[in-house]
């Protein structure tokens, strides 16, 4: 059997006018087209639909059923036109968006200039706070989340990159410390520790093969922000776990020095989350395929390339500290 879709949306007109002849006027077709498609599509079928007497259309109880899925197909046709719509309609209105501040200040502050001129008629209003908000309760439109996500059926997500993270200290801070030369000796220096969601100090996890340390080097400083990390660790406070691309340009001017790079930290993903209604308002369309052009595009293969060369030698033995 090859129903068409068009035979089905044709028999939910006829249903809801109640009549061949305004069902005719609405589609602007023909009335002896609509009878003879409602008369192959009952043929198809093997049953009735309508019955039909000189006053009225009445359902069949078969009717009733197909007409129920019918109304399913017209939905989804709809659905699909105002999605086409609502793509083209220029993309207006106060766009709510909360992100962490690091990324937003080392990552993201082109692009989110870019987009503010890009898009006259967007009032861009971004909470920076590394809470992570309730979107629906509290009206966002769209969030930037870093690492694991909770399982929530009420939101999507996009994956928008993954960040490897390294060790750094600064020339100064080794200069008065020393190096560590195997994870264990973490313990014996000064952490800059990254305060997690929970309250504590996120512990690191370090692998080299089938090798893996774990553990929470003591500190004086646990703190909510990668990039108040990487400050206190430039300026000889301690050793820092944070993102190698954030850290990458002061490893170039010699304000900060990677430790420890045969052994690797877990990669931190960054995500674009939004609400999963049916239908994405414009405006946060706009954003996402902006955040999706940002990180899978040239000049963000770029800075991997970079990243990776600033480290080569460094993973390899090769470079001499300043």
């Amino acid at each position: 059997m090859n129903l068409q879709a068009d035979d089905l949306l044709l028999f939910a007109r006829v249903a809801d006018e109640g009549s061949f002849s305004r069902a005719a006027e609405r589609t602007g077709l023909p009335k002896s087209t609509v009878s003879r498609r409602l008369a192959a599509l009952e043929a198809q079928l093997g049953e009735r639909l309508l019955l039909r007497t000189t006053r009225k259309l009445t359902l069949t109880d078969f009717g009733h059923h197909v007409l129920a899925h019918a109304r399913q197909v017209a939905d989804e046709v709809e659905a699909a036109a105002l999605l086409a719509q609502h793509r083209q309609a220029e993309p207006s209105g106060r766009l709510r968006v909360s992100m962490p501040g690091d990324f937003a200040n080392l990552v993201l502050s082109q692009l989110l200039a870019d987009f503010i001129a890009r898009h006259p008629a967007i009032t861009l209003e971004v909470d920076i706070t590394p809470r992570r908000v309730d979107l629906i309760g509290e009206n966002f439109d769209l969030a930037i989340r870093m690492g694991e996500l909770a399982d929530d059926a009420s939101l999507a997500a996009r994956r928008l990159a993954v960040l490897s993270v390294g060790l750094y200290a600064s020339p100064t801070y080794i200069a008065r410390q020393g190096l560590p030369s195997e994870p264990e000796a973490l313990m014996e220096h000064e952490a800059l520790r990254l305060l997690s969601r929970n309250g504590e100090p996120a512990p690191w996890v370090l692998s080299r093969g089938e090798m893996r340390w774990e553990g929470i080097p003591p500190g004086r400083a646990t703190i909510n922000s990668p990039e108040l990390l990487m400050r206190l660790a430039r300026a000889g406070a301690g050793i820092a776990a944070v993102p190698d691309h954030f850290a990458e340009p002061y490893v170039r001017s010699g304000e900060l020095q990677p430790l420890l790079t045969d052994w690797h930290l877990p990669a931190t993903v960054a995500w674009a989350v939004f609400p999963g209604r049916r239908l994405m308002p414009a405006r946060t369309r706009a954003l996402l395929d902006a955040l999706e052009r940002q990180f899978s595009g040239e000049a963000c293969q770029a800075v991997d390339r970079r990243v990776q060369a600033t480290l080569a030698p460094w993973r390899s033995g090769q470079h001499t500290a300043p």
